[in-house]
């Protein structure tokens, strides 16, 4: 399960960034020429949609990385990668895969069996 914890994410984190990439050139092309949100609308959180684009998708790597080593720390981040996809761009035809890998890549993380060292976590 860690192994495929790790694929999912390192996937999942690529297509959020090609995602990313042109939600924050939409966001930035938006702010300089009007005539773009005339025609396809305005930006609702423009902001939001920046910090997201930016974060979710090393969140998600991150957590693919740390699939294997740390299944706890590694499964919360690609959830919170996921949560943040879906709060800034919702569901669609170019997150659903994004989405959908960083949500089963965390779920299979934490479904891990065997804890990660006979330590705690924190």
């Amino acid at each position: 399960m860690r192994n495929a914890a790790l694929v999912l994410g390192i996937i999942g984190g690529l297509f959020a960034m090609m995602v990313g990439f042109f939600s924050y050139g939409y966001t930035e092309a938006a702010a300089r020429y009007a005539e773009i949100e005339e025609i396809f609308g305005p930006v609702a959180n423009r902001e939001m949609i920046r910090i997201v684009s930016f974060a979710a998708p090393i969140l998600a790597i991150a957590g693919g990385a740390m699939a294997k080593a740390r299944a706890l720390w590694g499964g919360v981040l690609m959830i919170v990668a996921a949560v943040g996809i879906y709060a800034a761009f919702g569901f669609g035809v170019f997150t659903m895969f994004p989405l959908g890998f960083c949500l089963l890549g965390g779920i299979l993380a934490l479904a891990a069996g065997k804890p990660d060292e006979p330590k705690a976590h924190f």
